[in-house]
Formats: structure tokens, sequence, C-alpha cells
């Protein structure tokens, strides 16, 4: 008798709903994709992550996917500047599980819910606490311009002895930098020692003025960070170059935050680390800049609001989704009743800044969408090269931001 035929193999049955968010972490894109499994074998639901990074122009990027009819369901944003786009195609979250379960969801003037916040991070500057306690520099004096002046000089006079290449690492090269020099580390010019409500300082650079002291004096530390850093990595380097550097041990100090964190892994990072802020004042500043980084939107004529909508539940409130954000991402949760504790060295770090209610608020968010990109990363570049003076700096900043304001 003639045997029967083999079957073939069942081919797996496409997912009869599935949603897409454009995510702007790139470090967390292996985790959300791991979750996104999990997702989909718990509800039937396939949640497709596209992370965009890397100095991508993520809100252009999202322009050009509303233009071209292929929004994603859920987007990201990253403060005011950004959500001025979408004013109008974002849907309302507030009857989400997760919106009464947190401070940090993104609201509109009226107080509508329409961001989900993901995470509280926090930077300032990075530290290698082996190389730091092995030059006899303690971070917790690392509070003032002098004393930053200080240990950089020590440092450096034991670069041999450490085995490190220089004492920073820091990248300002503009086209793919900018976000850290013209968003980040501008920050703490905008917020730095300055309580969370205070807007003074802000509400005068949306008008394209500064304070011109304190500006001096912003500048004269960045002049520094750039004077011990290293000088490939800070006029040509990329972020891989910059945090490469200090991964493998051959920085004491890096202008990131608690975000590398998803990366230390990647390159068996074994010393201890932590954050200090980037105290560039002549008084003291003992806290860091602190706050959800940006938000996802749901796209309000998305085909599978509700679906979406449920996918942000499970990322707030689930075991698994909790799980995902601290523990396999490393980031402090924004959610009260998520009781997990960050086990990551940096995040471990911002979190005792929490804590202790010593943080500053991330007020270059709300600054004009592009102006760390098309306005302020320039003249960072420019001021690493040595092509400026500090008071051409002080003086540059004034003139581009007022432009830049006005267009």
């Amino acid at each position: 008798a003639e045997a029967p035929a083999a079957e073939a193999p069942a081919a797996e049955a496409p997912a009869a709903t599935s949603i897409r968010l454009v995510n702007g972490k790139i470090e967390i894109d292996a985790q959300l994709k791991k979750l996104a499994e999990m997702y989909k074998a718990e509800t039937g639901v396939e949640v497709i992550i596209e992370s965009l990074g890397g100095g991508i122009d993520v809100n252009g990027t999202i322009k050009g996917y509303f233009q071209a009819g292929n929004m994603p369901d859920l987007f990201v944003i990253g403060g005011a500047g950004d959500f001025a786009n979408w004013t109008d195609e974002v849907a309302d979250l507030g009857d989400c599980a997760f919106a009464a379960d947190t401070d940090m969801a993104y609201t509109t003037e009226d107080g509508t819910v329409v961001g989900f916040p993901y995470a509280v991070e926090g930077y300032g500057i990075t530290y290698n606490a082996n190389i730091l306690e092995a030059a006899g520099v303690d971070p917790a004096t690392l509070t003032n311009y002098a004393a930053y002046e200080a240990a950089f000089a020590k440092i450096d006079s034991m670069k041999d002895e450490l085995g490190i290449d220089a004492v920073c690492s820091v990248a300002a090269e503009s086209s793919q930098m900018y976000w850290s020099t013209g968003n980040h580390i501008f920050g703490y010019y905008l917020s730095g020692g300055v309580d969370r409500d205070n807007k003074d300082l802000f509400n005068l650079a949306c008008e394209g003025k500064f304070d011109e002291d304190r500006l001096a004096q912003f500048g004269k530390f960045y002049e520094l960070l750039c004077k011990y850093s290293d000088q490939e990595v800070l006029i040509t380097g990329t972020y891989d170059d910059q945090l490469g550097k200090w991964a493998n041990g051959k920085t004491a100090f890096i202008t990131q935050g608690n975000w590398i964190d998803a990366s230390l892994a990647d390159y068996n990072v074994e010393f201890d680390c932590g954050i200090a802020p980037l105290a560039f004042t002549e008084e003291d500043m003992t806290g860091v800049l602190a706050s959800s980084p940006s938000w996802w939107c749901a796209y309000k004529d998305s085909k599978n609001l509700d679906e979406a909508k449920a996918f942000l539940d499970y990322l707030a409130t689930s075991e698994a989704g909790q799980k995902c954000l601290v523990t396999d991402c490393g980031m402090v949760s924004p959610y009260k009743s998520c009781t997990l504790v960050p086990e990551t060295p940096l995040a471990k770090s911002l979190k005792t800044y929490i804590d202790a209610g010593d943080t500053y608020a991330w007020d270059w968010s709300n600054l004009k969408e592009g102006v760390a990109q098309r306005c302020l990363g320039p003249i960072f570049w420019s001021y690493a090269n040595g092509d400026l003076t500090n008071e051409q700096f002080v003086s540059m900043m004034g003139s581009e931001m007022t432009k830049y304001v006005a267009e």
C-alpha cells in the first residue's frame, strides 16, 4: 500500500491584529521586541517595534510617515516642540489605567493625558568609580566648577598610571551628536541648580535671550570638558565612539546619562559607576536633571486604537511590562504601583537623587523643535574645535537663538 503523504508543517497563523510603535530609544530596541513576542503569545496581538536613534531626525521621520499615509499606531514625542506638530492627531489616553498611576504623563494645557511615560531618566556627568578611587577623587565632592577643574587636572596628570587615554569622553560633532551637546549639556544651563518650578531661564531662551553671566560660566565649564577630552572622539566621534572609549575604561567621565545602562553588558563593563551633577557653577550644585525623557502618543485615527491603548496599560501595570522597563531596560519606573527597583548601576545612582528630591527639570525638551540640530549643536561643535572664545560663544548663542526662535 502507498504510504500516506507527509503533512506539510503548519504555517504560523498571522496575528489577527498588529500595532506599530515608533520608539526613539534605540538602546531598548531588543528588550521591547522581546516583550512584544511575549505579548503576542499572550494576547494574539502583534506589536511591531520600529526603533529610531543615533542622530536620526525622529520627528521628521514621523512627519514623513504622516504625509505618506503610513502613521504608526504609537509614536514618540520629545516634548512641547515635537508635540506642537501633533496637537490635532493624538488620542486622549485619559481613560487608560496608566494615567491614574503616574504624575509624569504628557498632558495638554487643559490637562488631557496624551502621552505615555515609560521611564524617568537622569543625567549629569557619568563617572568610572574605580578610576576616581585610584586617583583619590571622591565623586561626592564634584559639586562646583573648582572641584571639577582640580579633579580633571589631577586625573590628567595620572593618565599613564591609570591606563586611560583622556579624562573625559565628550562627542560634539554636530551632524550626529547635536542631541548630546545642544539638548543634554545645554540643558544644564537652563535648569542646573534651579528649582523645578522656576522657568525664568527657559522663558528667556524661548525669546532668544540668555543670562550672559551664567552662560559664560557654563561655556567655561564646557571648554574645560573639551580640553580634557579625547580629541578625536570630541571632534569626529559618533555616539558609539564616545561610549566605547568610556565603557572600555579609557576615560574617567562621559557626558551621558543612565540610558547607557542598557549598553554596559555589550562592553562587559565590570567597573563601578555613578552619576555626578554637571556642576558648572561656582556655587555648589548637588542634583541632576531627571524627568520623563519622552512620551509615546497614540494616533487618533489608528484602526487599532483600543489595542494600542491596551498595550500601553500592559507595559505600565503588568508584571511582565514593568520587568521589561525596569529590570531589562534598566530604567526607573514613573509608575506609583511599580515596586521593582532598578538593578543597573546608573539607574540605581539616579534613584538616590530622585529619592532625595534633588533633581532639576528637563526644560530643554520644551524648546522650539529642532533647536539643538539646527541652531545650538553647530555652535557647541565650533567651540569644541577651538574656533570660538568664551565671549564669542556667548555672543553667537544669543544671536543664533534670536534668529531661530523668530523663524
